[in-house]
């Protein structure tokens, strides 16, 4: 649900929106200027309408300043002033009320309205050594100031954040356009910078850890092919599934306008274990029609026209199955439609372009190998 994701998004990136644009500085005033700019220019943006601060802007508090000349003149020590100031606001443990068994501690201070009323702190009375009694006002200044209301830092820097939820467009090209009107329109002092967190650093991470994984278990699965037929030809003809679903796959998702998500990713990676199974259980019946004496010509047309009800059958069950996932609309939309685009675009390339390119491509291979292990086997 809403909820759950906003508080999934404040745990990894420390803040409850899609998208986090940070700034960097000393001042906070200077931080304060900086971030309303970037606030209106990424308003202005498509996309970045939903913007707000994180815990920016002031508070009013009181503040109260010794006078250090009227304290020695008054013979008054800090720590005196310090507790009166502590019992006056905060609360003083006095003594412990029993009743029976149960203990109740008892606290002194003042009530939320006086320790609101400047005229009032300012009567506070403070007894001296000698036993004076003095109002806080003689020895100290008590006064309302606005004071910043929280200070975020990171990695010891100061920083304040605006928050952004991206709708009606991925998050990815947002950022580059934002990233490229800030550098235009918003002037960054030395020692000030921006930086976007979020959803955006979590895709960019995501996208650098499957740059990774991906190759390997492609390799892998290429490894195993190899090592099942013996072949390094067949093993790179059934590979070859692999781009012709992923053709749909990206198809599919320009046909709907979606961009390129990690849960799309996953989908491609899904898709690409299906090609494979598909190109596997095509081959290996080819070649099984061969070794029980079958001509060529006729395995590869036997063996495509076996195949092509149940790989129709297989394709059409996955499609519906994934169907509701990729119209979906409530919570976990987002995340859902990306995969189940995916997987129904490339099924349906994987399935027909199989049937086609693969079959065609194994009896030219096969013949063109052919006369050079005939030539082999007359040699020796």
């Amino acid at each position: 649900s809403q909820p759950i994701q906003m508080r999934f998004n404040e745990i990894m990136a420390g803040s409850r929106a899609d998208l986090i644009c940070k700034v960097y500085g000393e001042s906070y005033d200077e931080l304060e200027r900086l971030a309303g700019e970037v606030r209106t220019v990424l308003n202005a943006i498509p996309g970045g309408a939903e913007t707000e601060f994180d815990a920016i802007g002031k508070v009013p508090m009181i503040e109260i300043q010794p006078d250090r000349d009227a304290m020695q003149k008054f013979n008054v020590h800090a720590d005196d002033l310090n507790r009166l100031i502590e019992t006056a606001l905060a609360g003083a443990d006095v003594g412990t009320l029993i009743e029976g068994n149960r203990r109740t501690p008892v606290i002194v201070r003042l009530d939320e309205k006086r320790r609101a009323d400047l005229p009032a702190m300012e009567r506070l009375p403070l007894r001296t050594e000698d036993g004076t009694m003095l109002a806080l006002g003689q020895v100290a200044k008590v006064k309302q100031v606005d004071q910043v209301n929280q200070i975020a830092r990171e990695d010891t820097q100061r920083r304040v954040s605006v928050l952004i939820n991206v709708r009606g467009r991925d998050t990815a090209s947002f950022v580059e356009e934002a990233t490229k009107a800030l550098h235009e329109k918003v002037v960054f002092p030395d020692g000030y910078y921006f930086e976007f967190g979020g959803q955006f650093k979590n895709l960019m991470e995501a996208k650098k850890r499957l740059a990774v994984v991906v190759p390997l278990a492609l390799g892998m699965i290429l490894l195993l092919i190899f090592l099942s037929f013996k072949s390094i030809r067949q093993a790179a003809l059934i590979f070859l599934c692999v781009p012709l679903a992923v053709t749909g796959g990206i198809f599919a998702l320009w046909l709907r306008g979606m961009p390129f998500t990690i849960s799309a990713a996953v989908g491609f990676i899904a898709l690409s274990g299906i090609a494979v199974l598909n190109g596997i259980m095509l081959i290996s019946y080819i070649n099984q029609l061969r070794e029980e004496g079958r001509s060529l010509r006729d395995a590869v047309v036997e063996g495509t026209l076996t195949r092509l009800r149940p790989k129709l059958m297989t394709a059409l069950v996955a499609s519906l199955g994934f169907l509701p996932m990729a119209i979906a609309t409530g919570a976990g939309a987002e995340v859902q439609r990306p995969i189940a685009t995916v997987v129904i675009g490339g099924i349906v390339t994987s399935t027909f372009l199989t049937l086609l390119v693969v079959p065609l491509l194994y009896e030219w291979l096969e013949r063109k190998t052919k006369p050079r292990n005939q030539t082999a086997l007359e040699s020796s």
